[in-house]
């Protein structure tokens, strides 16, 4: 694309437009639009007009697509990056879970946590994501260490990306009171959010209730891992519904993974989708690192796996379900990937999930890295290209569905209040002297 500084008062013309970002939610149709802004913000969205506007500076899109900014509602700042001191041993997801644990032990000072923060921040701004939210490894010492380091990060960031946290425990410290009661005081005093992690473990039910009661106690939103495991036999997005429905929680409940919910028979499915359906819980799915861990076997073993991994999303969304996908973590021994990229988020998660079938439905899941998860997560920013919303907008030369998925887009430009970015990636090297650590 031609470069394009922005600022003061111009109207981007023929745009490209998903109407299910610009006000008719249900709507997989692409719009045609000139998109005007002034002082940073839009300030009309109106039908493309083949007449040229007077006074003020024109920028021909050519068709070319306009998303606003994005959210990314589920990832891990504080494990970020990792991967070149503590590799997974074997690609399991108990490796990973193992590896961070020792790494996190070793290593996790106020300033490597900090330093690796900003650095995933700096990638996240540059392609174009404008709130995230970040599970913060929580457990009693790292608590105290981490949320000092995320508030430090949240106000350096102001302005430029809208952060939001969520503690993560295991069941263990879920069923220790006074460890959840620490944690719980913690969050509620960085305005964070509750939660934690539950994936096979055998009072898995009596760690979700603790959790929803101790979010309730605190009076904070809750954000639980549920079943991030091949197991069927795994129920913790179930036991989560049955503990909202039953104790009448009314915070907002979101629930990423969902894994096992995808080996289970359809009665149940049904069963858990109705029910989740009912307790108003949000479901997040993390396609890339999801199908990055499930289904391995350890190293040594010669087979391909049998599934991906992910929860049945497009069956939550058909039930009324609020869905998003996320980038889930980057370069750690969870998924040893990943760039905090939504666009990279977007197409994955239509390859995994299948989403861009039906065709005349594909660009309804634009709101799934966007809209959905800025009004279930209760963002300020709302990801919506319509009058009066800041002109937080990502410019592609690519004009529909099949082009923007074909490509990485590496020439988008990401506008922030009207005005161009500078889009530099940060260097791998930056971050070199602290992979030494271990």
């Amino acid at each position: 694309m031609t470069a394009f500084a922005g600022g003061g008062r111009f109207v981007l013309t023929n745009a490209s437009v998903p109407a299910s970002v610009a006000g008719e939610a249900a709507s997989g149709e692409l719009q045609r639009v000139d998109i005007t802004v002034a002082d940073g913000l839009i300030e009309t969205v109106a039908p493309a007009s083949a007449r040229d506007p007077a006074g003020i500076t024109r920028h021909d899109m050519d068709g070319g697509l306009v998303l606003p900014a994005f959210v990314d509602v589920h990832t891990h700042l504080d494990k970020g990056h990792i991967w070149p001191r503590k590799a997974n041993p074997d690609g399991t997801w108990m490796g990973a879970l193992m590896s961070v644990m020792a790494d996190r032990e070793a290593n996790w000072s106020a300033g490597d946590v900090a330093r690796r923060m900003d650095f995933s921040l700096r990638c996240a701004f540059a392609h174009g994501t404008a709130a995230v939210r970040t599970h913060l490894d929580s457990a009693p010492p790292q608590c105290d260490v981490t949320w000092d380091v995320f508030e430090e990060a949240r106000a350096n960031w102001h302005g430029r990306i809208e952060l939001q946290a969520v503690s993560l425990l295991g069941p263990d410290h879920l069923l220790d009171r006074d460890a959840t009661h620490h944690v719980a005081e913690r969050v509620k005093a960085a305005g964070g959010i509750f939660g934690g992690a539950v994936a096979e473990y055998p009072e898995a039910r009596k760690a979700i209730f603790a959790a929803v009661e101790a979010a309730g106690e605190a009076g904070l939103d809750l954000d639980l891992h549920c079943d991030e495991t091949a197991d069927p036999s795994a129920q913790s997005l179930r036991h989560l519904a049955d503990a909202v429905l039953e104790t009448g929680f009314r915070g907002r409940v979101a629930a990423g993974h969902c894994c096992s919910l995808a080996n289970q028979d359809e009665a149940t499915v049904r069963t858990t989708v109705e029910k989740v359906a009912e307790a108003g819980i949000a479901v997040i799915s993390l396609p890339m690192c999801n199908m990055y861990l499930q289904d391995r076997q350890n190293a040594g073993s010669v087979r391909t796996p049998r599934w991906r991994g992910v929860t049945p999303l497009n069956e939550l969304r058909a039930a009324g379900v609020p869905v998003a996908i996320a980038s889930d973590n980057t370069r750690d021994p969870f998924y040893a990937y990943g760039d905090l990229d939504g666009l990279e988020v977007l197409r994955e998660g239509a390859r995994i999930l299948h989403f861009d079938h039906p065709a005349n439905d594909a660009w309804t899941w634009a709101r799934a890295i966007g809209a959905d998860p800025a009004a279930f997560g209760g963002f300020g920013y709302k990801a919506m290209i319509a009058p009066g919303e800041p002109a937080d907008l990502i410019l592609f030369s690519a004009r529909n569905w099949t082009e923007v998925m074909a490509r990485p887009q590496a020439d988008r430009i990401v506008l922030r209040a009207g005005r161009a970015i500078d889009q530099t990636l940060p260097d791998y090297r930056e971050l070199d002297d602290l992979m030494g650590a271990a």
